[in-house]
């Protein structure tokens, strides 16, 4: 427990939210990776389709014709070819529709076909100065082998699908781009990418989710017929394996293996059933905060991190539980934003509760202002006033008021 903060100071209902961790310090960062140059390039952040819990892959491409399809793409294929508008291109089409006669579309097409012409002589003549000037310097062939590295660095777009392995299984796993401080990359959790996303793949998918919700109702009727008490989240269907996942919360142990042999007899795969907790849940199911946006634990952090109600002090918040708690009913993970640009603006300033004497009175610190660089004192004399924090200075081991100039 921390020495400076304790339970005895805090609201009852406080309490109802705060978890173990929320009353132990922050847990000492892992080292970060010394080898960061012997990393595969370039290292992709990935997020897993069904719980939103991300991590890093590289990937090896053993073909030349590999294509990477974006979600949106997958679902255009799959939905399948376009009919047909008579012979006609979409251009021609929307060129018929605005100026209505044939004629008037050949004139068209045979002054674009000039310009056209007249665009590449200008562009290769271009082209072959720029191809001299290069060939003088002899640096040619570095810029064609920097634009191929480059070229090939890019290799997978944003947003695109793969076939990746996760914690839980090969699954499909979206791509949500590349990885630029690798600091941040811890080498013995980096995976590698088996290969893209096919159409296949995704109506597989597809056809996966319709048996998670059937999965998911036959499991929740189990759950009741056992009476276990246990909270099911969520159903899941790996894409290469056959293997349902159960999610589900509970307050403490349950021993559900009757609970695995009825679902086993029933869908006739390898059951797995894990307990997570409330934030896990909220990340898993999404839903919108108390600023209206999404939730950060569904669609911006990487990790549940821990949060601790020094944090909220620190910041001067409200202790109000309606306020700094999310929908898991736990403190927000935004909380730990800006903490660390409050403990630096206030190790320059002096803390609640500390004494110095103004003006021949004695004034005790009541609130400390970080964003304005302000603090509030309260007099023996009944005074309350705001002060700059520039205008004190620790000296001598304690806090003075340094006189303005006139």
């Amino acid at each position: 427990m921390s020495i400076e903060y304790n339970d005895q100071e805090l609201p009852e209902d406080i309490l109802d939210i705060l978890g173990e961790e929320e009353f132990e310090s922050p847990k000492a960062l892992k080292p970060k990776p010394k080898d960061t140059e012997n990393f595969p390039q370039p290292i992709y952040r990935l997020k897993t389709l069904h719980s939103n819990e991300t991590f890093h892959a590289y990937y090896v491409s053993l073909e030349n014709n590999e294509h990477f399809m974006t979600l949106c793409e997958l679902e255009a294929a799959l939905a399948g070819p376009r009919q047909a508008n008579n012979g006609t291109s979409p251009s021609e089409e929307a060129w018929n529709c605005k100026h209505g006669s044939a004629s008037a579309v050949t004139e068209a097409l045979q002054a674009e076909a000039i310009q056209e012409e007249a665009l590449k002589a200008e562009a290769i003549q271009e082209k072959s100065i720029q191809e001299e000037s290069i060939q003088e310097e002899g640096i040619q062939a570095e810029v064609i082998q920097a634009d191929a590295i480059h070229a090939k660095s890019e290799l997978i777009p944003n947003r695109a699908l793969v076939i990746a392995p996760t914690k839980y299984g090969k699954d499909l796993v979206m791509v949500l781009g590349v990885v630029h401080d690798l600091s941040m990359v811890n080498a013995d959790e980096l995976v590698a990418i088996e290969r893209p996303a096919t159409v296949d793949d995704y109506r597989r998918y597809l056809e996966n989710l319709e048996h998670e919700e059937e999965a998911f109702s036959k499991c929740r009727e189990c759950i009741e017929a056992h009476n276990l008490p246990m909270k099911l989240i969520s159903a899941h269907c790996l894409l290469e394996d056959s293997k349902i996942l159960f999610f589900f919360t509970a307050e403490s142990r349950v021993d559900f293996r009757d609970l695995v042999k009825d679902l086993v007899g029933i869908f006739h795969a390898r059951i797995e059933l894990r307990q997570i907790g409330v934030r896990d849940e909220a990340r898993v199911t999404g839903g919108a905060g108390v600023c209206g946006r999404i939730l950060c634990c569904h669609g911006l952090s990487d990790k549940l991190n821990p949060v601790s109600i020094k944090m909220a002090k620190d910041q001067n918040l409200s202790l109000n539980s309606v306020k700094i708690s999310g929908p898991c009913g736990r403190l927000l993970c935004c909380l730990s934003y800006e903490h660390q640009f409050y403990r630096d603006a206030r190790r320059e300033l002096p803390n609640e509760g500390v004494r110095f004497t103004y003006d021949g009175i004695l004034f005790k610190v009541i609130e400390v202002n970080a964003l304005l660089n302000k603090i509030r004192i309260s007099g023996e004399d009944g005074r309350i006033l705001d002060m700059d924090a520039a205008r004190l200075k620790y000296l001598d081991g304690h806090w003075t008021v340094i006189e303005e100039d006139n």
